[in-house]
């Protein structure tokens, strides 16, 4: 590898961002050979992410990308809902990552009309980033990190990204101006509903799908 950025962090980038589907399994000759690195390397980076709940070791067929179910769902959403919205409801408007949440929601409004979902998704975990931000605690902020990624991998196995964005740009406009207009309290009740109605539509999608 040309780069210094660690390997568990690069695969895990290219994990959520698609480049491998759920469920799919990882060559370790294949990617120690593409990335350049030994096959203890991979391993170790595969120890990381398994961790993490971005891949699973399966006995005989080796490392696999996790295919989050209905039940990781609800897990998930409830520590979403614990993080996203104890963070919020303790947070002062005037906070830096305000900024950020404003930042982020322009860019998936930004690219809603020509429906780069791939994008617009990406916006809004950058929405919800800056919400645990406001919290000032790297410690929550790693925690919501592995969350948030295998929230991702929830998100590539539904197949309506339109479903799954479009309405969510609008709420969370809906949660910035509350903030700023009716504070911390008002912004958490709105996340909150935000969250429930997020999960039953990821939960609709999975059960149309037919995934357990």
């Amino acid at each position: 590898m040309t780069t210094h950025v660690p390997l568990a962090d690069v695969l895990r980038e290219r994990i959520i961002d698609g480049d491998f589907a759920p469920g799919s399994r990882l060559s370790e000759s294949a990617l120690a050979e593409q990335l350049e690195v030994s096959r203890n390397t991979l391993r170790e980076a595969f120890r990381v992410l398994a961790e993490q709940g971005l891949v699973e070791h399966v006995p005989h067929r080796g490392v696999s990308v996790a295919a989050p179910g209905i039940a990781d769902v609800i897990d998930i959403y409830r520590a979403r809902r614990v993080i996203e919205c104890t963070a919020l409801r303790q947070s002062e408007p005037e906070h830096p990552a305000v900024q950020l949440m404003r930042d982020s929601l322009a860019d998936a409004e930004e690219h809603l009309p020509a429906e780069d979902w791939r994008r617009v998704g990406s916006a809004n975990m950058a929405f919800h980033d800056a919400i645990v931000a406001l919290a000032d605690s790297p410690r929550l902020a790693r925690t919501y990190r592995d969350v948030a990624a295998e929230l991702r991998l929830v998100f590539l196995e539904i197949d309506d990204p339109r479903a799954l964005h479009e309405p969510f740009v609008r709420k969370n406009r809906v949660v910035l101006k509350a903030l700023l207009e009716r504070g911390p309290a008002a912004a958490a009740d709105e996340l909150e509903r935000y969250l429930l109605a997020s999960e039953r539509t990821v939960l609709g999608a999975f059960t149309r799908m037919g995934k357990a």
